[in-house]
């Protein structure tokens, strides 16, 4: 059933029937019933508490790891982007606070303008800082968990939270995190981060850093394509011993470049899934379940989905 007005005034926009392929990296899926865009973090926290409980509520960051089903999405989807929302501050040497919507790459290039140290690896995780809290996101032998001093959000009923990550030392409501995972309610949005990096340096130095793991990225990764980040978590935590990847699982299962409709595992990169240009939702997803299927009667791993998939697979009647 589709969300009929009324729905609580706001200062941002509230768009009906709004299709969400372009803000997603994939560019597929189908129309949110309502697609709320809050103009900063009161204007959330008022529509939340006069929402109606009853309705769903989705949030949608940069769409950098999601495929949106074909069916869209029941109820609101909050999407936390815009100049409030992308805001990077430092706070001293080694300290900044970002808005959820903050790119990742912006918040190590803030770092960066800063002199901070630490906060390099985030510019090779694609999509938003509060994405990236949700899965503990991590790349080049980080994990969020390693710089994260604390979180603020809001809950279903509009209350404000703050949380207090793996390297802070506040008296706060502790968010535990493991290998891509957090203990954070399902239903918690994100608003903005404190993280903390290890120390200073020249800010040229670090800059030069970035780049280097940006023409990394390029070379190993289809980040060209119609793709996401990694569609799949590796089978074994970092730092285990005999660990494995995802993409060698996939790749010894014969998958690299195995194809649903318009979907494909990438040649470059066979733990990325593209859209070669007319793929569908269900192409995706199909294809990732295809590969999974492989996989484990390759080798008996059961390969476990990085990227997130929402919504409904039809549209309503």
């Amino acid at each position: 059933m589709t969300v009929s007005p009324p729905l609580p005034p706001v200062r941002g926009k509230l768009l009906k029937d709004a299709v969400l392929a372009p803000y997603t990296w994939f560019r597929v899926g189908g129309a949110a019933d309502w697609l709320f865009l809050p103009a900063d973090t009161d204007d959330l926290s008022a529509f939340l508490q006069a929402l109606d409980p009853a309705i769903p509520v989705t949030v949608l960051g940069v769409g950098s790891n999601l495929i949106v089903r074909d069916g869209g999405i029941e109820g609101v989807v909050i999407r936390l982007m815009g100049k409030h929302w992308g805001e990077i501050t430092a706070v001293d040497a080694t300290t900044l606070t970002a808005g959820a919507g903050a790119l990742d790459l912006s918040v190590a290039k803030a770092a960066a303008a800063n002199g901070t140290r630490g906060l390099e690896f985030l510019s090779g995780i694609p999509g938003s800082i509060g994405g990236a809290t949700r899965t503990n996101a991590g790349c080049y032998g980080r994990e969020l968990k390693d710089v994260l001093t604390s979180l603020e959000g809001i809950t279903r009923t509009g209350k404000r939270v703050v949380y207090q990550g793996d390297s802070g030392d506040q008296g706060l409501p502790a968010v535990q995190m493991a290998y891509r995972h957090s203990d954070l309610p399902e239903d918690f949005i994100v608003t903005r981060l404190v993280l903390s990096g290890d120390g200073t340096d020249d800010p040229g130095a670090i800059l030069k850093d970035i780049e280097t793991l940006q023409a990394r990225r390029a070379e190993t990764q289809p980040i060209r394509d119609k793709t996401s980040g990694s569609t799949f978590a590796n089978p074994d935590p970092p730092g285990t011993p005999n660990q494995r990847s995802a993409w060698k699982v996939i790749d010894a299962a014969g998958c690299r470049g195995l194809r649903v409709g318009g979907a494909q595992v990438s040649e470059k990169h066979c733990n990325f899934l593209i859209n070669t240009g007319d793929a569908t939702a269900a192409d995706l997803e199909a294809l990732g379940e295809l590969v999974r299927a492989r996989v484990f009667d390759h080798s008996g791993i059961q390969l476990r989905w990085e990227v997130r998939r929402i919504g409904r697979l039809h549209p309503p009647a």
